[in-house]
């Protein structure tokens, strides 16, 4: 069905591939504030949980399954968020994922029922595509070559916001459990205000889908016309298989740390701030400089290699108990990650014309989401049942395939280049 534009007067981005400085400030807050909102709330999750969990054993289980029906329903509505933004505007649909997600901080701040928190977390999944929205907004407003500098930018400042979140979620949390909750949906709720009233429309209507289906929104619809783009289909893959051993090591590495070297929560604490602030350097400093010098192809390669030897030093620990494994795996994940978010992201978008960006975002974003869905479960049966060392040795070697998958795609994506350079000749 044929539905008509519907963007707020607020007005197109960009006809010119710069984005202005207002709008740039405002994109980078917005993916700061958007994992700080979700940062904010994890030191007092499990607290929250306790209130309405009789069985203290079941306590785990209940928090695993938040975190899995949050990224099942993220999996799930991903790729409609991104198709919707391509007929009707990057500004509506971000908004409404800000809304959705201050909805589901409320409600878990609210609580009263563990049923109330399922549904928080729902509501949050379902609308929780601001980040593949914003990818996409940043892909309409720059040239392609320009893409993976914008997108390391973000990642700097969506890591700072890991940081800086937990540590602004434990401080309030001496107020209250619930208090977390409630500030991270105020932080939303200010976002959203502020990009209703400033922040432009990326999309012009030359360059927006001209009809959608109710059908179109459909997962696998979506994900099946992604992968029907040649030169997306292989990326896509290598999205998942590098995104599967970072779910695992998420679920994996502090028991590792803990059963290898009897660690205590401080010190693992330390070492995933050591994580972000590397991380923030690579992808702030030195990819956008290592990018136009290299591209997007060989950073991409050089990243994914970068975590092959990191997951093989970490799994080393449960061999050899030294703490040198394990810096020295987390600074070789940290200078991978580094690498390779601004470079895949940027080759993704390359991958698509203008009003394809939500869509393939989207399902990027949908892929990410079925890793962490189906990655804990994995590495946790992979740590308990065969060895402390195996999830980690297994993940260095999907990784090896998310390396086989992005050579596959460099023939598609050279030609894709060349025929967009000579049609624009």
């Amino acid at each position: 069905m044929s539905i008509p534009d519907t963007t707020p007067p607020a007005q197109c981005a960009a006809s010119a591939k710069r984005p202005t400085p207002r709008i740039m400030i405002f994109l980078m807050v917005m993916a700061f504030l958007n994992t700080m909102g979700v940062g904010i709330f994890l030191p007092v999750l499990a607290f929250i949980v306790q209130e309405y969990v009789r069985n203290a054993s079941n306590l785990a289980i209940a928090v695993g399954w938040l975190a899995s029906v949050y990224a099942i329903c993220q999996f799930i509505a991903a790729p409609g968020l991104g198709a919707l933004s391509d007929r009707f505007g990057r500004r509506p649909i971000l908004l409404i994922c800000l809304l959705g997600s201050a909805i589901g901080y409320a409600l878990f701040g609210f609580g009263g029922a563990l049923w109330v928190l399922f549904l928080g977390r729902i509501i949050d999944g379902i609308t929780g595509g601001n980040f593949s929205i914003l990818s996409a907004y940043v892909a309409d407003i720059t040239e392609p070559e320009e893409r993976g500098k914008y997108f390391g930018m973000f990642g700097a400042v969506a890591g700072a916001g890991f940081i800086v979140g937990p540590a602004i979620g434990g401080f309030v949390s001496q107020y209250g459990n619930s208090v977390p909750a409630y500030l991270a949906a105020g932080i939303t709720l200010v976002s959203l205000l502020w990009g209703y009233f400033f922040l432009p429309e990326s999309l012009s209507p030359e360059h927006r889908a001209t009809r959608i289906s109710l059908a179109e929104l459909n997962l696998f619809k979506q994900l099946g016309s992604a992968f029907a783009i040649p030169q997306l289909r292989w990326l896509l893959a290598a999205t998942f298989f590098f995104s599967l051993p970072f779910a695992i090591l998420q679920a994996s590495m502090s028991v590792l740390i803990i059963d290898s070297l009897g660690w205590k929560a401080d010190t693992i604490g330390y070492l995933f701030l050591l994580v972000g602030t590397l991380d923030i350097l690579m992808q702030g400093v030195l990819a956008g400089r290592l990018l136009p010098i290299f591209g997007e192809i060989k950073l991409t390669v050089a990243g994914l290699a970068c975590e092959v030897i990191a997951y093989l030093l970490l799994g080393t620990v449960a061999i050899v108990p030294a703490p040198i494994f394990v810096f020295a795996g987390i600074i070789m994940f940290a200078i991978g990650t580094g690498f390779l978010e601004p470079a895949s992201r940027g080759l993704i978008s390359q991958a698509a014309g203008p009003r394809q960006q939500g869509v393939v975002q989207g399902g990027s974003q949908s892929i990410q989401s079925l890793a962490m869905v189906v990655g804990p479960l994995i590495g946790g049966v992979l740590y308990t049942q065969i060895g402390h060392v195996v999830p980690f040795w297994f993940g260095a070697g999907v990784v090896v395939l998310a390396i086989v998958a992005t050579l596959l795609a460099v023939p598609a994506i050279r030609t894709h280049r060349a025929v967009g350079e000579a049609s624009a000749a």
